[in-house]
């Protein structure tokens, strides 16, 4: 059974940071792209960030310059650093994986919870 367990979030004035992570646990094969998306009440559910087994990383034009997306094979965790937050970056903000298990042929998507992300004065 795999889990995707999100923390970071909170409340955060205009222009401050904030540092989420995301840990995939369980039996786990193998890990490939993980990835950050957002969603917001009546908005679809956006790409954020994204980032492959190798390190390549690609970024919502929205958060360009201002959020980095890492990740930590070996503890398989994703990391989503927001620096310069605007009030339009709130959101819940779930993290992705794409990962492979002992029991399936192929990769499978796996989603986290989710955590709130505020940007407010």
């Amino acid at each position: 059974q795999v889990q995707l367990v999100e923390s970071g979030g909170g409340l955060v004035p205009p222009g401050g940071s904030l540092r989420l992570s995301c840990a995939a646990s369980g039996s786990i094969d193998s890990v490939y792209a993980m990835a950050w998306y957002r969603q917001t009440p009546g908005k679809q559910r956006e790409l954020v960030a994204h980032i492959t087994n190798g390190g390549t990383a690609t970024y919502a034009d929205s958060v360009k310059g201002r959020f980095t997306i890492t990740r930590d094979n070996a503890k398989n965790t994703v990391y989503l650093q927001m620096n310069s937050l605007k009030p339009e970056d709130t959101a819940v903000y779930c993290c992705n994986a794409l990962l492979r298990t002992p029991t399936l042929r192929s990769a499978k998507d796996y989603w986290g919870q989710g955590t709130q992300v505020t940007v407010s004065s």
